[in-house]
């Protein structure tokens, strides 16, 4: 099958990494043979398509050694669309020769967005600016990893999400990719050893109470508020998303409530 592309759509196939192999056999001169003309089809290069098996042993990786896992993870098709990984951010101090920073609280979030992309980071967009009140709010803050003062002790906190690619159009986490990444975020809690978890979002809820809460897949964040669960003996309290609260400004005195339980339990003997 021949295809015949001018000039401009040459450019566009260009642009778009498209390669357009073609062989043109020169027009002979009159009383000769007539000259037949051959050009291929364009050919997408498919080496950004390929997605490899995940590196094993993450179950034991140091802090270093993850962080650098992830951002050379292709074991699912999301590592195709991004232009950074997002491993986290926050802590009372940096992490230091492998060891992870210091954290007693854990936010987990769902998925990088645009910005998150961009940046690296989680929470950079408009729902991070209200996670950041929030912090604020609760006596914390991402950026120092700590607010000392009133009287309280550093708490420390660092922000997770469960996917650490950006799904395209930023639409819901699909289970592959959850399973995907369900090693690193196991491993990045494990080392942290928070003393509390606040799952943000109804992805975020079921990834880390699926195994002790039936039916969690099932169940409205509605059902899952309001009480203290546990993923393997850290408490968790499930509040909404901050992208969701910018769109149910009515939700955010419930999101309060929630982060007064989460300082409730925190404070517990």
């Amino acid at each position: 099958m021949s295809l015949t592309l001018d000039s401009r759509q040459r450019a566009m196939l260009k642009e778009m990494g498209v390669k357009v192999w073609s062989r043109v056999v020169p027009v002979q001169a009159p009383g000769e043979r007539a000259a037949r003309t051959v050009r291929t089809t364009p050919t997408a290069d498919t080496s950004a398509m390929v997605v490899q098996p995940r590196v094993a042993g993450a179950e034991t990786m140091d802090w270093a050694a993850l962080q650098q896992a992830v951002a050379d993870c292709r074991a699912c098709a999301l590592c195709n669309g991004r232009k950074h990984t997002v491993f986290g951010m926050g802590g009372l101090e940096p992490p230091n020769a492998g060891r992870p920073p210091v954290a007693n609280w854990l936010i987990v979030g769902e998925a990088p967005g645009d910005q998150e992309d961009l940046s690296g980071l989680p929470f950079v967009g408009p729902a991070g600016q209200l996670l950041d009140s929030m912090l604020k709010a609760m006596g914390l803050d991402r950026k120092r990893g700590a607010a000392v003062g009133d009287g309280q002790a550093a708490q420390g906190s660092y922000i997770a999400n469960v996917l650490k690619c950006r799904p395209p159009s930023n639409r819901n986490p699909e289970g592959e990719e959850v399973a995907q990444c369900a090693p690193y975020l196991r491993r990045q809690i494990e080392l942290l050893q928070p003393r509390i978890i606040l799952a943000m979002g109804r992805f975020a809820a079921q990834a880390l109470l699926h195994d002790s809460v039936p039916d969690v897949h099932s169940l409205p964040l509605g059902k899952l508020r309001g009480q203290v669960h546990s993923y393997r003996g850290i408490p968790v309290v499930v509040t909404y998303h901050p992208a969701y609260l910018l769109r149910a400004l009515g939700d955010k005195a419930k999101a309060w409530a929630d982060l007064c339980l989460a300082m409730q339990r925190f404070s517990d003997p």
